[in-house]
């Protein structure tokens, strides 16, 4: 981009560039290892021994002595001294607030300390982009960093914005905007109005008088988006397309595809290093097919999924049981072709790394896109080799990622690369309906064999009531589908059928016990959450001095004592955004009166998409539901990557024009 802004401003002659040699292949270096994802089941981090300073330090303030564990833990051994000099950094530490940290810092350093303190205002500026992060967004407007400093007291939020600038705990970035406008900012006419709009979006104008916005974020986000891009970048530029008789093998395995959307996606993949593929839960069968008739033609295939159920669904997909699709090289047998991105990312599954650290793959396949963040995707195109291709597949529909960014939905508008949109509907009535959902219209479906059934409620308690039926006796007398096969889904985890209460029910009836293991029993269904956002689907084996014993997607993770209140809940009941990228053969869904406001058409496309057999849905929020269905569109997220496929696209057609 430099280049080609000194060649147009006339600092440089195009010809200068064509006479220098060609930089030297860039050093490939084995990718990050990033914490396991939602779907794997990782190994428990063992006991933290906490220093007697900390422990002391922790004491002197009044914090509570369980905080001890998660300050070493995100501090590292020297928390006391890093708390002794910013004791703001205690924000740092999950699940701390703005107003325990002030109250620690006054213990520490005494009642001078005052909401403009300069350490103060550098944490709780990072600690927003943490939050915000944790919503999905990579970045934030700087008006809207401003506005939230400004709820916490700081009296001056832009000189406090600045000054985190300045001392590098942030960085700064100008997104030139769309059309000339701001996103969302209609319904007032007139001057002042736009300028209220622009100064909410933190909107200016660059050099060339261009409409931009000042966007602000962390460095680890900031360099996962740039890297994403520039690896997306790479896979395109370096792609070869195949030679007269590769394109004849990719024909012939395009006309032997189950569906003539299969058949689309197969020919776009022989075109190009870079594919985006839409559709359903029924879809999935489309880059299942491509990925067997990439292995049939020799070529290293595999794909992965959010987590483990989603695994097994592929592997159902492909040519054998355990997933292999045929395909082995020399003879041998062949490698497993279904995969989840946490065995990929961590080296347990997949083909291995080759002497520069990428993956042995000539192609491969993302399924459950929404679900990958953008530190995930990173991850995985850094370590494909140049040539490689990539096909991120997934439904636009359902929620996104628990981290930060919306890799598939920023990847769609750019449109910087073939997109095949499956034509292939959801069969029965739960799938007709969900479907429905996804253009927002709640329609009413034909379910002869009870496939869909709603139970009208009065209140929360009628709720948890009629739940705790449904799951232990109407389920699985008039469906078949046993108590432990059926997952009940409600908006959150408070309220009074929120998951805390609707998990205290159904443990009294399905596996009553004293809880004599941290609150928990053997045989109780559980959810652990490793890390922030993350959740993993388990059973409760044993308790012992070690810890607590679960069973996760047929792997024995051990939770140590200190950490099971923090990561284990009970799992009877989840939220949708627990539920993504699972199915049970039955779902209940539970809209109690007080979860109208917080739902939307993603949520409830999602929560209703989860039974692969029946849904039934525990209605008491009158018409709210059909409001969010029609009018309620899922949370924008704040992201650069859109910004920066565009500007490498725009980028490279002058080099392909000079070409």
């Amino acid at each position: 981009m430099a280049a080609v802004r000194a060649v147009e401003s006339g600092e440089r002659s195009a010809a200068e560039f064509f006479a220098e040699p060609r930089p030297a292949p860039r050093a490939r270096r084995p990718a990050p290892r990033p914490a396991p994802a939602p779907g794997g089941a990782p190994a428990a981090e063992g006991p933290v021994a906490v220093p007697e300073g900390v422990v002391a330090l922790l004491a002197e303030a009044g914090a509570p002595p369980s905080l001890g564990a998660r300050v070493v833990r995100a501090l590292g051994e020297g928390a006391e001294e890093v708390l002794r000099a910013d004791p703001w950094q205690l924000l740092s530490v999950p699940g701390v607030r703005p107003e325990q940290a002030d109250g620690f810092a006054r213990a520490v350093r005494g009642p001078e300390c005052g909401p403009d303190d300069e350490l103060r205002t550098r944490a709780l500026t990072v600690w927003l982009l943490e939050r915000a992060a944790l919503s999905g967004h990579t970045v934030l407007p700087s008006a809207s960093l401003a506005a939230e400093l400004a709820r916490y007291a700081v009296s001056d939020p832009d000189g406090a914005v600045a000054a985190a600038l300045d001392e590098g705990a942030v960085l700064a970035f100008e997104d030139e905007t769309e059309g000339g406008g701001v996103a969302g900012a209609g319904g007032s006419e007139g001057p002042d109005a736009t300028e209220a709009a622009e100064a909410a979006e933190g909107l200016g104008a660059d050099g060339d008088g261009r409409p931009v916005r000042l966007l602000l974020g962390l460095e680890r986000y900031a360099l996962a988006e740039e890297g994403l891009a520039e690896g997306l970048a790479r896979l395109g530029s370096t792609f070869v397309p195949p030679d007269e008789a590769e394109t004849e093998g990719w024909e012939k395995a395009a006309a032997a595809a189950p569906t003539p959307s299969a058949a689309e996606l197969v020919r776009a993949v022989a075109r190009s290093g870079l594919v985006v593929h839409t559709g359903g839960e029924a879809a999935r069968a489309e880059p299942a097919a491509l990925v067997a008739a990439a292995r049939s033609l020799g070529l290293r295939a595999c794909a992965v999924t959010h987590g483990e159920d989603g695994r097994r669904r592929l592997a159902e997909l492909l040519a054998s049981p355990d997933g292999t699709a045929g395909g082995g090289e020399g003879g041998g047998e062949p490698a497993p072709a279904a995969l989840t991105v946490d065995g990929l990312l961590t080296d347990r599954e997949g083909p291995g790394r080759d002497e520069e650290g990428a993956y042995a793959l000539d192609l491969l396949v993302v399924l459950d896109a929404p679900q990958l963040d953008t530190e995930r995707a990173a991850a995985l195109v850094e370590s494909l080799p140049d040539g490689a291709r990539l096909v991120l597949s997934g439904d636009p529909h359902l929620l996104g990622a628990a981290g930060p960014g919306q890799v598939l939905t920023d990847l769609l508008a750019a449109r910087v690369c073939p997109q095949v949109v499956s034509r292939t509907p959801d069969p029965g009535p739960v799938g007709e309906l969900v479907s429905g959902i996804g253009v927002g219209e709640l329609n009413r479906v034909e379910a002869p064999g009870r496939e869909v059934v709603i139970v009208p409620v009065h209140d929360a308690g009628e709720a948890v009531h009629r739940t705790v039926q449904l799951v232990s006796d109407s389920v699985p007398r008039a469906i078949g589908v046993p108590a432990e096969r059926t997952q009940v889904i409600t908006p959150g985890h408070g309220g009074a059928a929120g998951t805390r209460v609707l998990n205290a029910a159904l443990k009294e009836r399905l596996n009553p016990g004293p809880g004599r293991f941290g609150g928990f029993d053997p045989g109780d269904r559980v959810v652990h959450a490793p890390a922030p956002g993350r959740a993993v689907p388990g059973t409760v084996v044993s308790g012992d001095a070690e810890g607590l014993r679960l069973e996760c997607a047929g792997r024995t993770v051990v939770v140590p004592r200190d950490r099971v209140a923090d990561t284990v809940r009970h799992g009877w009941a989840l939220t949708a955004h627990q539920a993504v990228g699972t199915r049970w053969p039955a779902a209940v869904v539970v809209l109690p009166g007080d979860a109208a406001r917080a739902l939307d058409r993603a949520w409830v496309y999602t929560a209703f998409g989860r039974g692969e057999r029946h849904l039934s849905v525990v209605h008491g929020v009158d018409q709210a539901l059909q409001r969010a269905v029609a009018q309620v569109p899922a949370p924008e997220r704040t992201t650069r990557l859109r910004a920066l496929l565009r500007a490498q696209a725009a980028a490279a057609r002058p080099a392909e024009r000079a070409d």
